[in-house]
């Protein structure tokens, strides 16, 4: 009994283990067949796909293996999925991946013909195919497909297997998907073909070699119009479609996909190669401003100026809705360089930002008056474009007029460090160079910066002001963020504060006004492409040698930043931002929507009575106006130059006790500017009166003031040969407040002359240190020390 419970426990035991066995093997038949398909079914390199915002197609780069192979869509349109289908796989939708029915028909087809003239492969099975490229077509190989495609149907939907078959599918040539195919032989997206142009598109992978233009078109048309009946027989297209389709042509040229933005499509292609990216761009503006590129290019490239770029920023989302990166020119004119990111001198277009800055620290005041007088700092002599000089400016003036001088006197009160700063906190990337490299031509182009930072900068502001004015007095933490052209990103202004980021909304508005001066410049006939109903503020630029012409403009709404010149960096004598750069600036402007003026920030300023004369904040004596500042600008200093004075029952002459009973004397406030500053500012305004002379008979020192306009103090002075190989003089200038009075000149003691109305004395020395001393026939004196280099 013991021997048979051994016998039946042993048996029972065996049975367990042949299960076990049978279950291992099961178990990693399961694995295999699980782990049989692998998770990337294809691993190849897709072309760079940008659309607009709107999804159109902006352009393409062929992927790295020179297939035009578009990244997968989302969906595949309803007629080649009817079309593709009705002609390769009438079963699709009921089959597990294969079809046993028309593998053996296949099988017996070809054994009649003695060789291949049928594959019986379902649309998932080819999709498998595709994936295995460069595989034998054999029995075995079929096997394989068979069970690789059951796997597929496991993991996939049927629409998404069609939507991978649409990609990969061969079309002719280099061209690989359906969404290519479309544009190329076509030249529309695939959702727009019609019955025809889709059944065309849906026999081609079964024969690519058919749509070589002007050859085997009779088989093609054959083909098509097969499809397109047996569609009408299953009701799929209705008579009338289907009379109408047999009538549509084949395609015979190929369509060039379209290059609308070729230079984003770079941009792109470097951050996110082999995707399909929605851009932020507005396609029909993108054709309008391309257009006017055109325009301009071939209208400058007459002059020798080849290249421009062109951005347009829609303020609220920080979206680039235009991008052209360079004019269409060609390769010998660096046609495939984007400037837009290019490092270029800044010129001028930097003073609105030194503005700005200045009225928010409470430096100046919108009409402050600026020196413009012959200036040397440390060595360096900045000029006027036109080389002249207003002895006094108001501020907002000096930047309508882009005056450089004034522009150099306000960053040397401001600081070059503080400016340098504010510039970081702009994001300008490319000026990155200590301080000190720049000194104070920082202001006048010494630096280099890029339209893309530019446009931010001035987007940034534009929303600053924007906010604060919306959100009633308050500004957002991120407001000074990037830049977006990829619809795929929204940008986070963070949360609302009452703590500015850089600027006020008050400085920032004041600026603004200033720039919407700009409008004017004093007989610059290039103003007729001027619309004076078009409210911007703007400004323009042109860096030392004509090499660059800038012209940024912003509204509400939008920033539009232009760039002119040449991308070699050759100058060109027309080439400026107010003749090149700023024409362009406002026929762009001219196709965006128009925008009402920046609302007034009144919670960021203050009423305040400011001189009207010297745009001080006035004192007792001065003729007053009032005016919006910013809430800073209550630390400005009063008016320096209103000075009461005494005057004869004649008011001709000044007089005091000793000459003039007090009971006849007239008291008087009087606009007093400094000797240098006057002698050029009278020039320009009839209505300056300069201080009248006392009476000969007073007993009073007269009340006189000179100083030197030429040279500065400790000046070093070189003296060059001219083309005669002489050594050429050194002229000395002074000013004196009373008009043809005598002057005597000294040099270290030795007289040299007088001079009297035009106080000029030519100095020829050699190398050494010497002292200018000048005494007026009132006993009046000023003196420099200067070192003449003679070279």
């Amino acid at each position: 009994m013991k021997e048979k419970f051994v016998t039946y426990l042993n048996r029972i035991g065996t049975r367990i283990r042949r299960h076990k066995i049978k279950s291992i093997i099961l178990l990693i038949l399961l694995a295999g067949y699980y782990f049989c398909l692998p998770r990337t079914l294809f691993a190849t390199p897709y072309a760079t796909v940008i659309e607009s915002a709107q999804g159109e197609l902006l352009g393409a780069k062929i992927a790295r293996d020179g297939q035009w192979r578009f990244p997968e869509q989302d969906t595949v349109p309803d007629k080649f999925k009817k079309c593709i289908i009705y002609f390769e796989d009438q079963y699709f939708y009921s089959h597990p991946g294969f079809n046993p029915a028309a593998m053996v028909s296949a099988v017996r087809q070809n054994s009649r013909a003695g060789k291949v003239v049928r594959g019986g492969s379902t649309l998932t099975q080819q999709v498998i195919r595709l994936s295995r490229k460069g595989q034998h077509r054999t029995y075995f190989e079929k096997l394989v497909e068979v069970v690789l495609a059951t796997r597929l149907e496991l993991r996939y939907s049927k629409d998404k297997i069609i939507g991978l078959y649409a990609a990969h599918a061969p079309f002719g040539s280099n061209v690989v998907g359906l969404e290519m195919a479309s544009w190329r032989y076509f030249g529309v997206q695939s959702s727009q073909l019609s019955w025809a142009e889709t059944a065309v598109l849906a026999v081609l992978p079964n024969a690519p070699s058919l749509i070589y233009p002007g050859k085997n078109q009779e088989i093609l048309l054959l083909k098509r119009n097969r499809l397109l009946k047996k569609l009408y027989e299953e009701k799929v297209i209705d008579k009338m479609t289907y009379d109408l389709s047999l009538q549509e042509s084949l395609p015979q040229k190929p369509f060039t996909l379209p290059q609308v933005a070729p230079h984003l499509l770079d941009r792109m292609a470097k951050k996110k190669e082999g995707q399909r990216i929605r851009t932020t761009i507005d396609l029909v503006l993108q054709n309008r401003v391309n257009q006017i590129a055109t325009q301009y290019y071939n209208q400058y490239r007459q002059n020798e100026v080849y290249n421009i770029a062109i951005l347009v920023v829609d303020v609220k989302t920080r979206n680039v809705v235009s991008y052209i990166g360079n004019a269409p020119t060609d390769k010998a004119h660096q046609k495939d360089v984007d400037i837009i990111s290019a490092p270029r001198s800044t010129g001028s277009i930097l003073k609105p930002l030194l503005y700005a800055g200045m009225l928010d620290d409470g430096k100046l005041l919108p009409n402050t008056l600026i020196a413009d007088v012959p200036t040397q700092i440390s060595g360096y002599t900045p000029e006027n474009f036109n080389r002249t000089f207003d002895g006094a400016v108001p501020a907002q003036r000096a930047l309508a007029r882009s005056l450089n001088i004034p522009s150099v006197l306000m960053l040397q009160d401001y600081g070059v460090y503080k400016f340098y700063e504010e510039l970081q906190a702009f994001g300008l990337k490319d000026i990155n160079k200590h301080p000190n490299h720049y000194g104070l031509s920082l202001i006048l182009g010494g630096a280099e910066s890029n339209l893309w930072d530019l446009c931010k900068t001035y987007a940034n502001l534009s929303s600053t002001l924007n906010e604060y004015n919306r959100n009633s007095g308050k500004y957002r933490t991120r407001e000074f963020s990037n830049l977006n052209v990829d619809a795929a990103i929204l940008t986070d202004f963070g949360k609302e504060v009452y703590a500015k980021n850089v600027l006020g909304a008050g400085s920032i508005w004041l600026t603004y006004n200033a720039m919407k001066e700009v409008n004017r410049p004093e007989g610059d006939e290039a103003w007729r492409f001027y619309d004076s109903s078009l409210e911007i503020a703007w400004k323009t630029g042109t860096s030392f040698g004509n090499r660059d012409a800038w012209a940024i403009g912003t509204t509400k709404d939008y920033v539009v930043g232009i760039w002119v010149g040449n991308a070699t960096g050759e100058g060109r004598p027309t080439l400026t931002g107010v003749s090149s750069a700023a024409p362009v600036l406002f026929d762009v402007f001219n196709l965006l929507k128009r925008s009402r003026w920046f609302g007034t920030p009144l919670n960021d300023l203050e009423e305040a009575e400011v001189c009207s004369l010297s745009g001080y904040l006035a004192q007792d004596n001065c003729p007053k106006t009032k005016q919006y500042i910013p809430v800073n600008g209550k630390r400005t200093k009063v008016c320096p130059y209103h000075k009461m004075i005494h005057l004869d029952p004649t008011e001709k002459f000044q007089v005091n006790s000793s000459c003039e009973n007090i009971e006849n004397i007239i008291t008087k406030s009087w606009f007093v500017l400094p000797p240098v500053m006057e002698l050029y500012y009278k020039s320009k305004h009839t209505d300056y009166f300069t201080l009248p002379p006392f009476r000969s008979d007073c007993l009073s020192t007269q009340n006189v003031a000179m100083d030197f306009i030429y040279p500065k103090e400790n000046s070093k002075i070189y003296l060059t040969k001219n083309f005669e190989s002489k050594v050429q003089s050194v002229l000395l200038k002074v000013a004196h407040s009373q008009p043809g009075s005598k002057l005597f000149w000294y040099v270290n003691n030795t007289y040299l002359g007088t001079t009297q109305t035009f106080h000029e004395m030519p100095l020829e020395m050699k190398s050494g240190t010497y002292y200018i001393t000048v005494t007026d026939e009132f006993g009046n004196e000023i003196k420099r020390r200067i070192e003449i280099v003679r070279e």
